[in-house]
């Protein structure tokens, strides 16, 4: 069975960071397109970041470009979101995914109208609230 489990979510004042972890158990993170996605209150889905390892390519969401970096630990099976400048309007409840073969932008912005439903994985998701 694919698993995520996600950790590192919290409260955080604007301009600080955060960063996000998601281990991957029942299959190896390497051979999937990985990706971050959030859903603010009362908001759809949003596909933040996605990365294709056999290709190194990778798609940021423009509201988060120069701020979030997606990575990956092949050796501890676990991705990740670093979050720096963070503002009030990334308050949301962040997912992590994996989808077999998917290029990165149809995984982020075509993914976020299936959300669960559209990937192999699917995490149960991290609360980040950006306040002062």
């Amino acid at each position: 069975q694919l698993q995520f489990v996600e950790s590192g979510g919290g409260l955080v004042q604007p301009g600080g960071s955060l960063r996000l972890s998601c281990a991957a158990s029942g299959f190896t993170l390497d051979r999937y397109t990985i990706g971050w996605f959030r859903q603010a209150p009362g908001k759809e889905y949003e596909g933040v970041s996605c990365f294709r390892n056999t290709t190194s390519n990778t798609y940021y969401a423009d509201s988060v470009k120069g701020r979030f970096t997606i990575s990956i630990d092949n050796a501890k099976n676990t991705l990740y979101l670093q979050m720096n400048s963070l503002k009030p309007e990334d308050t949301a409840v962040y997912y992590c995914a994996a989808l077999l073969g998917s290029a990165v932008q149809a995984m982020c912005i075509q993914g976020a109208l299936l959300a669960a439903h559209g990937m192999d994985a699917w995490g149960k998701g991290t609360l980040v609230t950006v306040s002062s």
